[in-house]
């Protein structure tokens, strides 16, 4: 959330499931538990006041990100949880079937009644996302299926991206196609960074791009979907332009 951290969607529950690109069902139950209402409700009694923006996104009013981790700090000394910052795991410790604890990579042991795994993925290193979670899992049992990028912004095989550098598109929709399969199609915001596009439109189409190594993707951009040919024929017209145009870049992964 350029820094402002986008804290969840003021959406209901089958709302945000159908957003849910892969298998949606596999957090029914964990976000049946824990709504979008429940997680706003949760900050804004943290002395966190939230506000909410197009497309049912959710903000701190302060727009410092700063603010959520504060929060989350300050809510974890008042239940007497302490934290250890820049501390690697290296192994489960288990017992038969339970998970007794972790041990550190230096090679000490910290035991526990439960013990969660919650890394993420491999997408953010600097923040600890680095894959370690898979080894873990798979320690434990677990079968790990290949990972693959989602929410990621994305390099175009033109140079024309790169020329636009900085430039910021509002209210346009973004149309990707795997020939002639449309794979998605919103309105948001669009940004043209030095090796292509990035953004929150872009984020989204990501996670639906799922064969970035042996499918080509081609982003189509609507500049005024507002306008029908007509109409935008009429503004051209006032603006000197004789011709209509389009854009279209294509992608990779």
């Amino acid at each position: 959330g350029k820094g402002r951290c986008n804290v969840t969607n003021d959406c209901d529950l089958d709302t945000l499931m159908q957003n849910i690109p892969r298998n949606p069902r596999f957090l029914y139950s964990a976000f049946s538990r824990c709504t979008p209402q429940d997680v706003m409700s949760f900050f804004e009694s943290e002395g966190v006041p939230l506000k909410t923006e197009r497309g049912r996104r959710v903000f701190p009013q302060s727009d410092r990100a700063a603010d959520i981790v504060a929060a989350l700090q300050s809510a974890m000394q008042t239940a007497g949880v302490s934290y250890r910052l820049h501390t690697r795991v290296g192994k489960l410790l288990l017992e038969g079937h339970v998970c007794a604890g972790v041990q550190l990579s230096d090679g000490q042991k910290l035991t526990a009644e439960s013990v969660l795994l919650t890394t993420g993925g491999m997408s953010y290193p600097r923040t600890g996302s680095r894959g370690d979670g898979y080894a873990l899992a798979e320690q434990a049992g677990h079968t790990i299926v290949p990972p693959q990028p989602s929410l990621i912004p994305l390099v175009t095989a033109e140079a024309d991206a790169a020329q636009m550098q900085g430039l910021s598109l509002k209210n346009i929709t973004l149309t990707v196609r795997q020939g002639k399969k449309t794979v998605f199609s919103e309105m948001g915001e669009l940004l043209f960074t030095h090796f292509g596009v990035s953004g929150p439109l872009v984020l989204s189409a990501s996670a639906h791009m799922r064969h970035f190594d042996t499918a080509s993707y081609r982003l189509e951009i609507d500049l005024k979907p507002g306008l029908n040919e007509e109409k935008l024929e009429d503004v051209m017209k006032q603006i000197g332009m004789s011709e209509g145009f389009d854009v279209g870049l294509e992608m990779s992964g």
